[in-house]
């Protein structure tokens, strides 16, 4: 995990600097740093959680469940910011927990 974070930190640095969108992070405001941090923080807690779910469970019910930020994320979008997602994307994120829900059940 560690070799893949650096590999994506090099070539996403590449691809600010190549489009020309590089600023210098310590320009950022304090509340931009303190979301960052959490982020990052919640995301390395989502990995840990992952791989240790990988060496318990099998990857075939795991890999799916994971897969349920997809609807999260619709509904905190909905809730928070104000999205409106089209008919066809509600189906989609339906199908995505309804899929889940099926490979959960025995």
């Amino acid at each position: 995990t560690l070799v893949r974070t650096v590999v994506i930190l090099v070539v996403l640095a590449a691809f600010v600097v190549l489009a020309g969108k590089w600023v210098n992070p310590l320009e950022l405001p304090p509340k931009s740093w303190l979301f960052l941090v959490l982020s990052g923080l919640a995301t390395g807690a989502s990995w840990v959680c992952y791989f240790r779910a990988l060496k318990v469970g099998d990857a075939s019910k795991v890999a799916p469940v994971d897969k349920l930020s997809v609807v999260l994320v619709a509904l905190f979008a909905v809730a928070l910011l104000g999205e409106r997602p089209a008919p066809r994307e509600w189906l989609g994120i339906a199908l995505v927990g309804i899929g889940v829900v099926v490979l959960a059940l025995k």
